[in-house]
């Protein structure tokens, strides 16, 4: 195993002095189709997403690779932009990811506290379903595809209605889905087959904010509190009407809850390293 190659894209960019918020993916969806809308939405925010490998702009992945090497190829992102300047000296610097990105964010407090600010973890679980479940996904993928999961994808993803009501939203995910590289996929899902840090949660520092969907099946609300109760500085809250991808459902909301969340932790004094 090795830390995999990340691309990211700036979605928005507030200048110099703004807070810059770097977004993960879910497993399936590009950071483009996920964020847009809730990049957009956040005005004086700064916005670098990255893709998960072989989504979006990110290469396909030639091996294993473990949550915790996520965590630190999105470390390696960070350290990149301030080496290029696009974060600068004093910049806030937050975190937000939602699902296997949520995941990665967890990591992220654990082994790269130092590096953020704040995080957001969304959809998310410190485990998230169970290790033979992701398996045979990994298989069924590996072997036919990621349009074996297309179905299935979709009716976990969203919300009632939103396809409906959003369907240029909706079909640009499902299109991320279906381009991604299935190997690729296949891996993501052996990572989150063998995640778990529900044991460890005391050990993130960073203070932290996990949102759920109200319609969430995969990761619900009790998965966020279990989350915010373990962690050292964590809240919760509930997004109504959504369910697995609450930064495209609700993207109005979403900007709310995290420029509210982080701009309540602007100069924070207790934040380990600040």
């Amino acid at each position: 195993m090795s830390v995999p190659v990340l691309k990211a894209s700036m979605l928005s960019n507030a200048g110099a002095h703004a807070p810059v918020l770097i977004a993960g993916p879910s497993l399936g969806t590009s950071a483009a189709a996920l964020w847009s809308s809730t990049a957009a939405a956040l005005e004086n925010y700064t916005v670098i997403a990255w893709d998960l490998p072989g989504h979006g702009a990110s290469p396909a992945a030639t091996e294993p690779f473990t949550i915790a090497e996520l965590a630190d190829a999105v470390a390696g992102i960070v350290s990149s932009a301030r080496t290029a300047a696009d974060i600068g000296p004093g910049q806030p610097v937050y975190y937000a990811g939602v699902s296997l990105g949520g995941a990665v964010g967890l990591q992220l407090g654990l082994d790269h506290g130092g590096d953020f600010d704040g995080l957001a973890i969304m959809c998310s679980g410190a485990k998230i379903g169970e290790p033979a479940g992701w398996t045979e996904r990994a298989e069924t993928v590996r072997s036919q595809g990621t349009p074996a999961v297309l179905i299935g994808s979709a009716q976990r993803w969203f919300a009632p209605g939103f396809i409906e009501r959003s369907p240029e939203a909706s079909a640009a995910l499902l299109h991320s889905l279906q381009d991604a590289d299935r190997f690729s996929y296949a891996y993501c899902c052996q990572a989150l087959a063998g995640f778990d840090v529900r044991e460890k949660l005391g050990d993130i520092a960073v203070p932290l904010l996990a949102v759920a969907g109200a319609a969430d099946e995969v990761t619900p609300p009790s998965f966020a509190e279990l989350i915010a109760e373990g962690a050292s500085h964590g809240t919760s809250a509930v997004v109504a009407g959504a369910a697995h991808l609450v930064p495209a459902e609700k993207p109005a909301e979403t900007a709310d809850l995290l420029g509210n969340f982080f701009g309540s932790l602007s100069g924070a004094a207790h934040l380990e390293g600040k």
